[in-house]
């Protein structure tokens, strides 16, 4: 029995909500097609009107349309489909952020905060957009509407009783545009703190200090044109057909080039495997393009040990016929620590390595064949490498496979974090972060003429935690689910409820706004696809892709509501009541017209020069990449190949390893449906996907209700109510769908360096429920 056990009952938190009507079928052997048209079709229409639906997705990631709220795969720099640029997914966020059904005082004031909580996070979406800005007193069961002039008043009298500013949090969502951003972190160090966590914190943050750390830039170095030159295109821990679809057109492109794609990961997903294009002829007529032409299914967190393997067997042919399986001058002249490395492979029990990888070594060689004699390779990955202990060392073995063959800063060749939401990656550009460079806070400093706060703030672990401990009570949320987006469920209900004000910034109802503080606000912005209009003139916004393009978005669609203010505007405004007199910016001259807020960012923030001209250039522009450049700004001005213990996870014989997952019906915390239409999974979410031959030794079966229990350090956690389905997923490997399970996942328990929960690497044990 373990020292201390985290509350599990049902609560609004977590209502444990379980249909137990599953439906199972076959899963998927091909992605997207007229499925995918005809399920698009359907959410739209659900959410709107056909005029408003058509007049939306006719302007989603056009030049002169606005930018998905989605995902952060890049648009084509040259011509893009004038009906269709974008995927189901990204139909679904329209329906969801476009909906006409809205949230008022009559709403709130039929349900109760305690009724609302009860529904599933499926359900609250589903209620519609919040149209007013809303407030719940202490002791209140229900939300009650006042003015944005009484909002800004109190959050500002919260900030100002505080002893220390470092006593308020400013969480940041990755849907905030580079000019909201901005604002929030200059509002944010002028009050006096760095505490900015984002939700790049629980996913990129292993990718960006990892490649920070051996090429000098934490962004990834190709171009979308790059897909289309490489001679080969791995994909690591990413699931593109659910989470970034429109990359499978880039990868049907990149294939009918002639690139060999291998995928790892483990589970079989159906968008790595056959892709129907449906705006294609073949697509229409159901001829599958085939992607993946090697698939490594490894053990959960086997990727270290697979990568070295590779590497290990590319270095035994260099060594039969130097010179031509890696590229020597490229390793000479651009980088170090080769020498280590190699030594370092050398060591490398390859029995060892194949067992930890779960990959068998035929396998493992055909995938070395395949990179032997190629010099244009892609690495791709998203969260299934992030999320571990080791994640950042394991994405710098990513690097060190590139590096060795020279396929850093060259066309067809280099990194490629697939970052998850659109702008995420933006908002770090500009200035989102709790670990500041000096270089930012002097231009700040130089810019405004005030001194911006130097010691670090808190990440949202950090933040979670000094929530729960009393070192922090008034949270602000710039857009996203912070509830459910973190790990320990439990933890941070209790760190948000330990709040004297938490405050939320958003478009949508959700768990967040249920989960409060003593006192609660929801501040309703608009969305990507609305109009915003100041002074009578059409404003548009700036988003970042992964590829490190700046583009316009411009929403074309009425507000549902007239009481909504953007997010730069609510920025301004807010700093307005809080910091008066004092501030040292003008605020009110940002909230005239946009280009205000450009013209003084390109002034702090490198790479924007030229900014309000260049962003209105049809696609916008590239910002500077040192790596895709072939420069590397580290300490030695060479890229850093990096030597990292095999790690081994020893499981007792009833644990498992779990990883979280999304199903095809959800973007991030945002649930558009119960069904898994890929892995063939309807109408619930509380599974658990396990191997046969583990469900069989547990002496369960399909179906079997079950709890999930993880002990770490002395706490039990347990959620309730998972369905027991077999899959193809290695042995002592399991995956459960995220927001239900991560209550599962430790606070405590998080990736080196990066901090980033460990969502990828729980350890687990599975009893029948009572």
């Amino acid at each position: 029995m373990s020292d201390q056990q985290i509350p599990t009952t049902p609560g609004a938190e977590n209502p444990e909500e379980f249909t137990g009507h599953v439906k199972l079928g076959k899963p998927q052997t091909t992605a997207a097609g007229i499925p995918a048209v005809i399920s698009s079709a359907k959410h739209i229409l659900h959410e709107m009107d056909a005029v408003r639906g058509l007049k939306a997705l006719l302007k989603l990631n056009q030049k002169d349309g606005f930018d998905c709220p989605g995902c952060a795969w890049p648009d084509p720099d040259d011509e893009r489909s004038s009906i269709a640029e974008y995927c189901e997914n990204g139909a679904k966020a329209i329906a969801e952020e476009a909906t006409t059904k809205k949230l008022g005082s009559a709403f709130f004031a039929s349900n109760s905060v305690d009724e609302l909580a009860a529904l599933t996070d499926y359900e609250i979406g589903k209620k519609g957009r919040v149209a007013q800005p809303m407030y719940l007193a202490p002791g209140a069961t229900h939300y009650k509407p006042l003015s944005w002039e009484d909002a800004f008043g109190k959050i500002a009298g919260h900030l100002n009783a505080l002893s220390s500013p470092d006593e308020a949090i400013f969480y940041t969502s990755g849907r905030t545009s580079n000019e909201a951003a901005f604002l929030y972190q200059l509002f944010v160090r002028e009050y006096g703190t760095n505490n900015l966590p984002d939700c790049s914190n629980m996913c990129h943050e292993s990718s960006g200090v990892a490649l920070g750390e051996s090429l000098g830039i934490g962004k990834g170095s190709v171009t979308l044109d790059d897909f289309y030159q490489a001679e080969a295109i791995i994909i690591l821990g990413q699931n593109p057909g659910t989470n970034h679809p429109r990359m499978l057109t880039a990868l049907q492109k990149a294939k009918d080039n002639g690139a060999t794609i291998i995928s790892v990961n483990p589970l079989p997903e159906t968008g790595l495997l056959n892709f129907l294009n449906p705006q294609t002829v073949k697509g229409v007529f159901n001829i599958k393009a085939k992607l993946t032409d090697i698939f490594l299914q490894v053990k959960i967190n086997g990727d270290m040990a697979l990568l070295k393997a590779i590497a290990l067997l590319l270095l035994e042919e260099e060594d039969r016929q130097p010179g031509t399986v890696f590229d020597k001058t490229f390793i000479s002249e651009n980088t170090q620590g080769a020498t280590d490395y190699i030594d370092h492979l050398r060591r490398q029990n390859m029995d060892q390595l194949v067992a930890a990888s779960g990959v068998s070594l035929e396998q493992i060689r055909e995938a070395a064949n395949a990179l032997m004699h190629k010099k244009k390779v892609i690495a791709c990955w998203a969260m299934g490498l992030t999320q571990h202990k080791n994640a950042v060392d394991t994405i710098k073995e990513v690097v060190n496979l590139l590096l060795l063959k020279g396929s850093i800063g060259k066309p067809g060749a280099g990194t490629c974090p697939v970052r998850g939401h659109s702008n995420v990656q933006g908002d770090r550009t500009v200035g989102i972060y709790e670990k500041p460079s000096a270089r930012l806070l002097d231009k700040i400093r130089d810019i405004y003429g005030f001194e911006p706060p130097r010691e670090h703030g808190y990440d949202t672990v950090s933040a979670i935690r000094a929530m729960r401990d009393g070192k922090a009570s008034v949270f602000f949320a710039m857009g996203g689910n912070f509830l459910s987006a973190t790990p320990d469920t439990e933890i941070t209900a209790q760190a948000l409820r330990n709040c004297a004000l938490t405050v939320h910034v958003s478009t949508k109802l959700n768990r967040s706004h249920l989960v409060h503080g003593r006192e609660a606000i929801i501040l309703p912005c608009l969305g990507r696809s609305d109009q915003d209009i100041l002074n009578g003139e059409k404003q548009f916004v700036t988003c970042e892709n992964s590829m490190g393009v700046v583009q316009m978005s411009k929403g074309n669609l009425p507000p549902i509501s007239a009481d909504l203010l953007s997010e730069p505007v609510i920025v301004c405004r807010l700093a307005q009541a809080t910091l008066g007199d004092r501030s040292r910016v003008n605020w009110k001259h940002y909230t005239q017209h946009y280009d205000y807020i450009r013209e003084d960012l390109e002034k702090v923030i490198p790479g924007f020069n030229n900014y309000n001209t260049r962003v209105r250039h049809p696609g916008g522009f590239y910002l500077p990449n040192n790596a895709r450049e072939g420069k590397f700004d580290t300490g030695s001005g060479k890229a850093v190949f990096n030597i990292a213990p095999l790690t081994i996870h020893p499981l007792a014989d009833d644990e498992y390893m779990m990883m979280t997952i999304r199903s095809h019906d959800q973007f991030n915390t945002t649930i558009y449906g119960l069904d898994d239409r890929y892995r063939g999974i309807y109408q619930e979410r509380r599974v658990i996907l396990m191997n046969k031959t583990d469900i069989d030794k547990a002496g369960l079966k399909t179906g079997d209700v079950v709890d999930l229990v993880n002990v770490f350090e002395g706490q039990e956690r347990v959620v309730r109510k998972f369905l027991v389905v077999a899959y193809d997923i290695p042995e002592r490997c399991t995956a459960t769908y995220f927001p239900e399970a991560n209550a599962l996942v430790p606070l405590n328990s998080v990736a080196e360096k990066s901090n980033t929960p460990t969502s990828k690497l729980v350890v687990i044990r599975v009893r029948k429920s009572l």
